[in-house]
């Protein structure tokens, strides 16, 4: 399977999944639902099933080694911090754990909940952003928004690969300079500080003239003027059209159901969440276990699209050269069977 998907590439991928390939007007409207539905929700069942969806795909487009790194090494972390600063700032809630005797207030099972919804919003959406920089190219966010507004897609589109590109120029310069024996690990503290500034000067003038070459080529190529013609490799396809179909019926089932209050969430002055029933209080709003059951599932499948997308592709792909190959032997039989028998009548 690792061998199939690696030899699928396109535009600036190096490995290609079957949702990277599809028209960039699905790659955006995806993400920009996805995004919005995580950061505006704080019910926890969503939240989960959008973390699993963003974890899966991640897995996919990245590998497992890059993808628990960034969730356990350098996002985790973070929510961690949000989850413990929350509680201690805010002291809604009726559901008391601790009192703290040097400020006078009490720690809350609400706030401390509500901190780790917090946290795990802002996990989940940075891992989808590293899902969004992966399939999301510049030449896709270009297609899709040159001609509406030329100046601003370029500028957005150069500050999405800002940080990825210094980060790989940066490891470039490093390697160089500690070949010559300037590293910031080596030397004196004023010697690495030196090392560290010397390094800095170089990543700034790199950018700067990377900057001016940039300009010079799109003023070159017409870039902004009226009426100019723009080169796409992109085509809506048939499968396009049904993928995008399947996108709006499953967000349109999960909006509808989060409208009708399956999304409803509260954490003051008591944890209310729709569809469930915690220290004997439920939500407000009512709503049928069947509509919640289904928002749930149309929502998970809209996040676990581009992963079943890429697993149909793959069994569509083996069955096929499975089919080819037994074709092939068929007609090398029936080769063998033709020869055999003019051998015999002769």
């Amino acid at each position: 399977m690792n061998k199939e998907k690696n030899n699928r590439t396109c535009a600036n991928l190096t490995v290609m999944d079957t949702f990277s390939a599809c028209h960039p007007f699905l790659n955006f409207f995806y993400f920009t639902v996805v995004l919005f539905f995580t950061m505006f929700n704080q019910h926890p069942v969503f939240i989960g099933i959008s973390y699993i969806g963003a974890f899966s795909y991640s897995f996919l487009l990245n590998g497992w080694e890059k993808t628990l790194k960034q969730s356990f090494l350098l996002t985790l972390p973070g929510l961690l911090i949000v989850a413990l600063l929350n509680p201690m700032f805010n002291h809604y809630g009726v559901t008391m754990l601790y009192y703290v005797k040097s400020s006078g207030n009490w720690i809350t099972l609400e706030a401390l909940v509500y901190g780790v919804v917090l946290g795990a919003v802002m996990f989940v959406v940075i891992q989808w952003f590293s899902c969004y920089n992966k399939v999301m190219t510049t030449d896709k966010f270009i297609y899709l928004f040159g001609r509406i507004i030329p100046a601003l897609s370029l500028i957005l589109s150069m500050a999405l690969r800002f940080v990825p590109r210094f980060t790989a120029q940066l490891k470039v310069i490093r390697s160089g300079q500690k070949a010559m024996g300037r590293d910031v690990s080596e030397g004196s503290l004023f010697a690495r500080i030196r090392h560290g500034l010397n390094m800095l000067s170089i990543l700034v003038t790199w950018a700067l003239e990377n900057a001016i070459e940039t300009s010079d080529s799109m003023r070159s190529r017409g870039y902004g003027l009226k009426g100019r013609t723009a080169f796409s490799i992109y085509h809506f396809t048939r499968k396009d059209k049904y993928v995008l179909g399947m996108m709006i019926g499953l967000s349109a089932i999960f909006t509808g159901g989060c409208i009708k209050g399956a999304a409803y969430a509260s954490y003051d002055p008591r944890i209310l969440l729709a569809g469930f029933t915690i220290q004997g209080y439920a939500a407000p709003i009512s709503v049928s276990p069947l509509l919640a059951l289904l928002t749930y599932l149309c929502f998970a499948a809209f996040c676990f699209l581009p992963v079943l997308l890429d697993v149909t592709e793959t069994i569509r792909f083996s069955y096929s050269r499975r089919k080819e190959t037994a074709n092939l032997e068929m007609t090398y039989q029936k080769i063998y069977q033709t020869l055999e028998q003019e051998g015999t009548d002769r």
